[in-house]
């Protein structure tokens, strides 16, 4: 058996190799040979007749795909290619505003949210008819969230007409949306490793003084929290409707049990093994190869 890590072509920090070197070790590790790439190492091209070529640097059985090019991962499966997480998952992770559609009437409690019209006119201004609906219905504060972003990025606290109206101007020409804030949760999430359907822990991420979002990214902090049943079963519930091999579930802490807040098919996770003392990398690669031997 062999396998290939699948990273972006353009990596802004080391930890994107340090991500995929990790699963890689691990699988090596479990005696399977595993290479790691760039997807610019990928050559894909959907020929006349509809069929897919794809160029890879040696035949594999499957792929870790740890990248959110979605267009490459419908290529590499078409091709035949078994990808963790698959294209469609990753896709529908990705775009945040997806994830909830896709939620929907699922049983989840999710945080309430609105999509924002897209607007393709550079010139238009805001509707001010649109904003106070999104104000009456959710209250201030509220969320405002692009739908594409990692990190924290593109998340915004919003307190009041004026500043809702200058951040949705803002945001006008982005994929956006606005969401209910959860008060119970300010500052704090709860982070769910799952992995082949099952949650591996819990890592309780608070966020720095003065910021309400608790990405460690952003000077949060994470420690190992012990898991209430309610959210083990959302967090896989989460996972086996998105179909996901794969994730890090966020949940918020409302009033009556977890909210949902986001779901990322490829959450970095040294931070939860740090807090946890769970090794992700290695639950990732036997669940992988029990996979694609079974």
């Amino acid at each position: 058996m062999r396998g290939v890590v699948i990273i972006n072509g353009y990596p802004t920090e080391k930890k994107f190799f340090t991500q995929g070197e990790k699963i890689q070790n691990a699988l090596c590790a479990l005696g399977v040979e595993t290479d790691l790439i760039q997807n610019g190492d990928v050559y894909a091209c959907v020929q006349e007749d509809g069929g897919v070529r794809v160029e890879l640097p040696k035949r594999y059985d499957f792929a870790v795909y740890l990248d959110k090019d979605k267009y490459l991962g419908y290529a590499l499966e078409r091709a035949g290619l078994r990808l963790f997480n698959c294209a469609r998952s990753v896709e529908l992770c990705d775009d945040k505003a997806s994830t909830y559609l896709a939620l929907r009437g699922k049983g989840i409690r999710l945080a309430k949210m609105i999509p924002s019209p897209l607007c393709y006119n550079k010139t238009a201004t805001v509707n001010e008819r649109f904003l106070q609906k999104v104000a009456d219905e959710l209250g201030f504060p509220l969320v405002v969230k692009t739908s594409y972003g990692s990190f924290g990025a593109g998340v915004h606290l919003v307190h009041g007409m004026p500043e809702l109206r200058e951040v949705a101007q803002k945001l006008l020409h982005t994929p956006h949306f606005f969401q209910a804030y959860i008060e119970s949760s300010k500052g704090r999430d709860i982070r769910v490793i799952v992995v082949g359907g099952k949650a591996l822990g819990g890592m309780e991420r608070r966020a720095q003084e003065g910021e309400f979002r608790s990405n460690i990214e952003l000077g949060g902090t994470g420690s190992a929290v012990e898991l209430d049943e309610r959210y083990i079963q959302t967090a896989e519930h989460v996972a086996n409707v998105l179909g996901l091999d794969y994730c890090g579930v966020d949940l918020l802490e409302g009033e009556d049990g977890p909210v949902l807040c986001e779901v990322n098919s490829n959450a970095f996770f040294e931070g939860f093994e740090r807090a946890t003392g769970i090794d992700v990398a290695y639950a990732y690669a036997k669940h992988i190869i029990n996979t694609v031997t079974r």
